[in-house]
């Protein structure tokens, strides 16, 4: 059986409050899960103390028996100091679009030309 350590939607529209749990990776989102590992409330502040709670031990547990942490609970694991950071890169996130690459150049064009009849 193949586990996952993943959050659990709950909360009403526009108010997500999330549970960290142990499921099957076969079972949806919010559907069965084994054990509620903990808690994650994004509504609060970055700094607040509250805003993800998890019980280590049995994340640690449920990690050697080869649950895999999904992005997101990873990144709480890593906070928390249960698992080595990971190098993450995305080299393509900062290059703009083809959109903004024609809107930069469009520009480039036009602040040229008034300073090439101003030269002359």
């Amino acid at each position: 059986m193949a586990m996952k350590i993943r959050l659990a939607r709950g909360g009403s529209k526009k108010r997500p409050h999330y549970a960290i749990v142990a499921s099957d990776s076969r079972m949806p989102r919010d559907g069965r899960f084994i054990e509620k590992l903990g808690t994650y409330n994004p509504l609060l502040a970055k700094d607040s103390e509250d805003r993800v709670k998890m019980d280590v031990e049995r994340v640690k547990h449920w990690l050697s028996l080869g649950a895999q942490p999904t992005d997101r609970v990873a990144r709480f694991l890593e906070a928390a100091g249960v698992v080595a950071k990971k190098e993450r890169s995305n080299p393509k996130k900062a290059v703009p679009g083809k959109a903004a690459t024609e809107r930069a150049a469009k520009k480039a064009e036009k602040a040229a030309a008034p300073a090439e009849e101003a030269s002359e």
